[in-house]
């Protein structure tokens, strides 16, 4: 298969697409630090460097295209202000290079706050416009921790899958198992026609977990459990043995400890250790490594964040950030060691993009099948 990435990064989709023997045609990105990144590793004639929106005709033909779009205006890091319709932002040129070039497959990766913001209205426009497109279209909330990496890392994957003729069915699904669909709260009844979905427009205030789109209607269910989830270990056992002392803030955290207030808990499976507030996140806060990283962001305040290893207190290295990301301690070596914080907090786990690219290109598990298993599961919409 032949891949196009848009808004790259530093390779997230592109490290996936290698790993599963797709060629990767035609790639973008406007930022000059990541596409160095991406020639140092993919070549030098790798990536199209510049503003999107001038060079879609420069996109060749391919049969899918995967995108990380920017998430900023949805980010529970950033301000939280959103806005109203999310064809605004650069999603509408995802939008556009799927209705110029038709391909087959689109996988798509954004923040877990997309399927909440607004109450539901981003994520209704986005299923809205994609669906608009003839795609069948699928998603679901994921987390790296289930992909080996000791990270929080909650991310929605939307994935499309080109209808060949003017459809009103999904036949297939991708993203879900009959063991994931048989939760015990969700196994309560059978998969029913699109014709009985709710419409787009009637969404509630949140969208679940998982739920498929086509055609203006959907349906969903907040999935229990994902049963391809791989151990993770701690944030412990990504950690370098030696570190230099431009990491530690030792003498300045101690200072400032007597003025937090210990928390000593788990909270999604991060070890919080204290805090200002003493809240689960609150002002001035200090890690454990006996859980998981918290999210890895590209806010430059974030990476100052203090941890305890041993009886010291210190930030997470440059190579601790591409281990919680499951890229090579040397991918970004070529730019510096402060850039690079941002770069891989802003990257998709390559493990978690080739999950998601394997499964979509896969023929899925047939709805007729999940129906007339013992694991059946009602779909449905928060109304």
């Amino acid at each position: 298969m032949k891949t196009v990435e848009l808004f790259a990064g530093i390779g997230g989709f592109r490290i996936a697409a290698d790993r599963l023997g797709f060629e990767t045609v035609w790639v973008n990105d406007v930022c000059p630090k990541a596409c160095k990144v991406y020639q140092t590793n993919f070549g030098a004639n790798s990536i199209q460097e510049g503003d999107i929106t001038t060079l879609l005709e420069s996109i060749c033909s391919h049969d899918v295209l995967t995108a990380g779009f920017p998430c900023q205006p949805f980010s529970s890091a950033g301000k939280k202000q959103g806005i109203k319709d999310p064809r605004g932002t650069l999603f509408s040129v995802v939008v556009e290079a799927l209705r110029r070039f038709q391909p087959d497959i689109f996988v798509l990766e954004n923040v877990r706050r997309l399927l909440t913001m607004e109450k539901g209205v981003h994520f209704a426009t986005i299923l809205s416009s994609l669906a608009e497109l003839n795609y069948g279209i699928e998603w679901r909330l994921l987390n790296a921790a289930d992909f080996g990496l000791p990270q929080n890392r909650q991310r929605v994957f939307i994935v499309g899958v080109k209808l060949k003729k003017r459809l009103t069915r999904i036949d297939r699904v991708r993203l879900a198992s009959t063991h994931d669909l048989g939760g015990r709260r969700s196994r309560a009844g059978v998969i029913h026609s699109p014709d009985e979905w709710p419409e787009i427009s009637t969404h509630g205030n949140k969208f679940p977990n998982w739920g498929l789109a086509i055609a203006g209607r959907f349906c969903g269910a907040d999935l229990e459990s994902f049963s391809e989830s791989q151990p993770c270990g701690t944030l412990s056992s990504i950690l370098q043995h030696k570190t230099s002392s431009e990491f530690d803030f030792t003498e300045s955290t101690i200072e400032r400890l007597s003025a937090s207030k210990h928390v000593k808990r788990f909270v999604d499976g991060v070890e919080i250790l204290s805090n200002q507030g003493g809240g689960a996140r609150m002002g001035y806060t200090v890690f454990g490594i006996k859980g998981l990283a918290p999210t890895l962001t590209s806010s430059a305040s974030r990476h100052y964040e203090r941890y305890k290893i041993g009886t010291s207190y210190r930030r997470l290295t440059n190579i601790e950030y591409a281990r919680l990301q499951g890229f090579r301690d040397d991918h970004c070596s070529t730019i510096s060691v402060y850039d690079q914080y941002s770069l891989y907090g802003n990257a998709v786990p390559p493990p978690m993009a080739t999950w998601v690219m394997k499964r979509a290109t896969s023929h899925g598990i047939s709805i007729d099948r999940i129906a007339r298993s013992k694991h059946q599961t009602r779909l449905f919409a928060d109304a």
